[in-house]
Order: structure tokens, then sequence, then C-alpha cells
């Protein structure tokens, strides 16, 4: 049985009507590259048009523009023309022309989003006209407004499907436009501990005597008479430092990693991001780059739990703050005979 373009023998028959050509050439467009552009000469190469007539040509292109399927561009100075999938031009035939013309150019701000300023000095539409266009494709939720992290100020417009970008958004560090410091400072304060963990030499400590228990008459004794026991200082390990050669400090990419699957964040942390908290507790001085900048490790003048010294003489001197004091001995590789650390004191 022949179709509806095919003759009684099967052969294809050429498209006649005005209804046909544009079908045709709609068609022929639809089955290239989604991206792709068409100028002039490119439509009249399909040889969808009949002698190549301009004159239907623009008739076509008048049609399916009508229909949204087709939408102009300029390249090169010259007008050409893209395809629009059908179901998006269903969106267009719902919409009078002021409110396809506001549509069309949030469509095309992608990711980035438009702002409102921005489409009235294309679009030459009055404030109140735009407004009510906006208001109107806010409702059929053809678009969507969004809080921009750089211009929290700005009203900024994005097609409904879409998620505006990070850059818009300022990433995993903004929540509604505004920095989440707190979210911020606990990232901060997980990676300095997972870098001091890898960045000093931890003796090991003998396990202490356990303290005899105290009967329950001792305790009712204590509580009666409104005593309790003082704290016990804790003993305050000394950070020893890695041995030369040392490549054990973390990375980047392995700090991503560990937060990750810690569940901290909440939300996939990716390494350009992580890479900023780094760089923040480098500025603050918690933390300092190594292995030609790859790798961290955290600054022990800042560990508090280390940094508990009397207020003496000692401490002005250089043992009172050697990092290699702990290593220090008559026959070791640092000792007082060869240190060099008192002649720049001393000098």
């Amino acid at each position: 049985m022949a179709t509806d373009m095919e003759d009684v023998h099967g052969m294809p028959i050429a498209p006649s009507s005005p209804k046909e050509l544009a079908n045709a050439l709609y068609a022929s467009c639809a089955s290239q590259s989604a991206d792709k552009t068409f100028n002039q000469e490119e439509l009249l190469s399909l040889n969808i048009i009949p002698n190549n007539s301009l004159e239907q040509l623009v008739r076509c292109i008048d049609r399916l523009a009508k229909d949204g399927l087709l939408k102009i561009h300029t390249k090169e100075g010259k007008p050409c023309w893209k395809v629009v999938k059908k179901e998006d031009a269903k969106k267009y035939q719902n919409l009078n022309m002021e409110e396809a013309l506001v549509y069309s150019y949030v469509e095309s701000s992608g990711r980035e989003g438009i702002w409102t300023r921005t489409i009235r000095s294309r679009t030459n539409l009055h404030q109140t006209t735009m407004n009510r266009c906006l208001k109107i494709l806010e409702s059929k939720a053809l678009i969507k407004s969004i809080q921009s992290a750089k211009f929290p100020k700005r009203k900024i417009y994005i097609l409904a499907k879409l998620q505006p970008s990070e850059d818009v958004t300022g990433g995993p560090f903004y929540t509604d436009g505004l920095l989440d410091e707190e979210f911020v400072f606990q990232l901060g304060i997980w990676a300095e501990k997972y870098v001091h963990g890898r960045s000093w030499y931890h003796p090991p400590t003998k396990a202490l005597p356990r303290r005899k228990g105290k009967s329950k008459e001792d305790v009712e004794n204590m509580r009666a008479q409104g005593l309790r026991e003082p704290p016990q200082e804790k003993t305050m390990l000394p950070l020893l430092p890695m041995p030369a050669g040392y490549i054990g400090y973390p990375t980047v990419p392995e700090i991503t990693k560990a937060i990750n699957e810690s569940g901290i964040s909440g939300v996939v942390m990716k390494e350009a991001e992580m890479r900023q908290v780094m760089d923040v507790l480098c500025w603050d001085g918690r933390l300092m780059k190594v292995m030609d900048g790859k790798a961290y490790k955290t600054v022990r003048s800042d560990l508090k739990a280390n940094t508990l010294r009397a207020e003496n003489g000692l401490t002005e001197s250089p043992c009172g703050r050697c990092p290699v004091f702990d290593l220090c001995e008559e026959t070791g590789p640092v000792n007082a005979r060869t240190c060099t650390y008192f002649q720049e004191w001393l000098a």
C-alpha cells in the first residue's frame, strides 16, 4: 500500500504544498546534529525546495518559525536558523509574542541564568510588561528565579527544568546565596585533624595502671561533704617530626576522598572545593604546604595541645622553641655543640 509520500509504484513523491515542503525541510534539518545551525545556502543544499526557489524557502522558514520549530540566530553577521524540538516548540505556541521573547532570552542563558535588567535591555520591553511576562512564565512553571552568590541583590531567572551552575550558587559553601560559615568551619576542623594525624610521629604510650575504685560508702561520704576529686591533668605527648624522606603527608585527592567517606559534609565535595578549604587553613597559619606544594602538614606552633609552655627565660632561648628539641642529645644528630640556632641567637 502506497504512503502519502509515495506513488502507486512505491516511488517517492516530491512534496508540493507549502505545508509538506515545510515538514520535509524540518525533518531533514532535525535528522542532523541538534546544535547545528543552517544558513540559506545550507537549507537549499538539502534539495527539499523545488528549483532552489528563494521565495518558497522564505515561506517555509516563516511557517516553521511561526510554529516555533525554527529559531533565528546570527552567525558571522548573516542570519541562520536552528531546529527546535517539537515538545519545546509547544511551549512557544501557548505564549504571546512578548512572553515568547522573554522566554527565549531566559532559555539562551542556560545554567548561568539572566538578570532582569539584561532581559529588559535586550528586549526593549517596558518594565511593567517584562514583569508581567516573567510572572506568567513562572506561573506556567517554565522559568524560576534563583539566588546568586556573587550578586545576592540581583533577581536572576533560569529555566525551571535546569539547575544553576556552581558559579551562580557558590557551590556547597553557600545556602540560599549566603555563605554557610559554620559548614566551612566544621570542614576546616575535620581537615586539620585528618592532616595532623599524618603529620607527626606519635610514640606509643605505656598503659597506665588502673586506679583502685572507690567503694559505695566512700562515694556517699564525698557527696555528703560536697567534695569532688580534682581532674587529673593529661600528659602532653611530644610531637616528633617524621623521618627524612617521609612522603605520607596527605594530598588534596586523599583529603577529599576521606571527607566524602566520612559523610560529614552531606554533599559530595570536589577536589577544587577542598583545595579552597586547605588554602584558607594555610592562610590562617594552621597548615603548611610540603612536597612541592602537593601535600599538607599541620603547623606545630598552632597546636594547642602542645603549646602550653611556661613563660620564663627558657622560652626566649632557641631550646624553648626548637622544633626538634625531643631529638636533641649529646651524641645525636641534633646536639648543643653543633646547634646553629645558638649562633644566630647570640649574634
